[in-house]
């Protein structure tokens, strides 16, 4: 495949990423009482191999991404700004875990998911979860979440949405932090939601 039809995927992936954030945001995907929608039952490996489903959620606050540890640009990019700004919360700190949720389960084993949320760079408080091909599409389904496998080989892409998701310690959904948020933003909503107490419903102030 060549480099300018892989753009046009990574093009193509990013804009429809971007859509869904701004239909969520504005509530053309409904109102709180659709959105909350987002988010349910799953059932994943973590990335020590453990058994993990959605109670993993419960009793903090979580930024859940999609991606994949091949991913080129918006997962590295996603996880240093989550990193940072995990670093900006300070003691809020404690409350608050990544979830990063694999869409590439024919690579993305759990050893390799521990070896790349390593990174010092990403967050610390760092969940990594993998699982079979149809229990990663029932968790994607549930969040609302495209991707897709792009090329043949061994060094096939994986196009995905790029937003991350603010869920509240009691699992339900908060809101959209867009795709190239800088920490200090992330940071900002996310103490805003926190401030509102573990039934918030927005990141605003």
């Amino acid at each position: 495949m060549s480099r300018t039809v892989w753009i046009i995927l990574a093009i193509l992936a990013v804009a429809f990423a971007a859509v869904t954030g701004l239909a969520v945001k504005r509530g053309i995907l409904g109102g709180h009482e659709q959105t909350a929608a987002i988010g349910g039952p799953f059932h994943l490996v973590d990335q020590k191999g453990a058994p993990t489903d959605a109670r993993v959620l419960k009793g903090k606050w979580n930024a859940v991404f999609f991606g994949f540890t091949y991913c080129p640009e918006a997962c590295p990019t996603t996880l240093l700004a989550l990193g940072q700004a995990e670093k900006l919360l300070g003691s809020k700190a404690d409350d608050f875990q990544t979830v990063f949720i694999s869409v590439d389960p024919g690579r993305d084993t759990p050893k390799v998911l521990a070896s790349y949320l390593s990174n010092s760079a990403f967050p610390r408080r760092t969940v990594g979860l993998t699982g079979t091909p149809a229990q990663v599409a029932e968790v994607a389904h549930a969040y609302k979440v495209f991707y897709q496998k792009a090329g043949d080989g061994p060094d096939y892409q994986v196009n995905h949405s790029t937003i991350t998701y603010l869920m509240g310690p009691t699992g339900d959904f908060v809101c959209v932090i867009p795709y190239g948020e800088n920490p200090q933003q992330m940071a900002g909503q996310i103490r805003a939601a926190m401030k509102q107490g573990p039934h918030a419903q927005s990141c605003s102030a």
